[in-house]
């Protein structure tokens, strides 16, 4: 087979990669800015005991109601953090390896482990349960030992995970450098904040770290971002 046969076949040959470049641009800063607005929104404080969180979804259920879909978009936090290893992988290799297994795999058990949005205490407002029955269930499933390790794998991919990608990205050069220590102080810092608004600030500003890597991505070029598809 001829070297012009080989070339016609590759041009041929459908090429997605900007497709799949922009939509990681996009989908980056997404997941942390909606759960900074969760957090913004909340009147309580994520670690409020249950009387005190039932008492303000009493008080206001529709706000809860809203606090909930804000939460929809947190699934794409793993392609963000895909998105931003991919943006780094080739100027800080090791690192943008490290954090991407270290938060994508503890981000994928914490998913898993965890439970939903939905939080027993907006079920006793909406559904009329018994208050005192759910806020056993509720202390009953944090004790379980798959939600203890789901939590604990959670936090070691928000905080080291997001950590080592935000350092990635800075060494990286390949977006603003104030961009990648956005994304690491934003999320390191989070299980460590005072109270649900300075919670969802810190979330708000791994958001603009995150779309350092869509800066990164929307900069390169198909060729940067992968390899182009095989002929068939």
């Amino acid at each position: 087979m001829s070297d012009t046969t080989l070339t016609t076949k590759a041009e041929t040959a459908r090429d997605v990669r900007g497709f799949w470049r922009v939509l990681l641009a996009v989908v980056a800063p997404v997941p942390m800015l909606f759960m900074g607005l969760y957090y913004l929104l909340s009147p309580v404080d994520g670690d409020a005991p249950f009387a005190t969180t039932l008492a303000a979804v009493t008080a206001d259920p529709g706000r809860f109601q809203l606090m909930q879909w804000l939460q929809v978009p947190f699934f794409l936090l793993i392609p963000a953090m895909f998105a931003a290893a991919w943006a780094a992988r080739r100027t800080a290799p090791r690192l943008a390896t490290a954090g991407g297994l270290l938060a994508v795999g503890g981000m994928s058990a914490g998913f898993f482990l965890l439970p939903g949005v939905v939080g027993p205490e907006y079920l006793v407002v909406h559904d009329g349960l018994d208050a005192a029955t759910m806020e056993k269930f509720a202390d009953a499933t944090e004790k379980q030992p798959t939600e203890m390790i789901g939590g604990l794998l959670f936090i070691l991919a928000v905080t080291f995970g997001l950590l080592l990608l935000g350092i990635a990205l800075w060494r990286s050069r390949v977006a603003p450098a104030w961009m990648g220590i956005a994304l690491a102080v934003g999320g390191f810092t989070h299980p460590f904040m005072p109270g649900h608004l300075a919670a969802g600030a810190g979330l708000v500003v791994a958001a603009i770290g995150f779309a350092g890597a869509s800066i990164a991505l929307l900069r390169s070029s198909n060729d940067a971002f992968d390899l182009p598809p095989l002929a068939r």
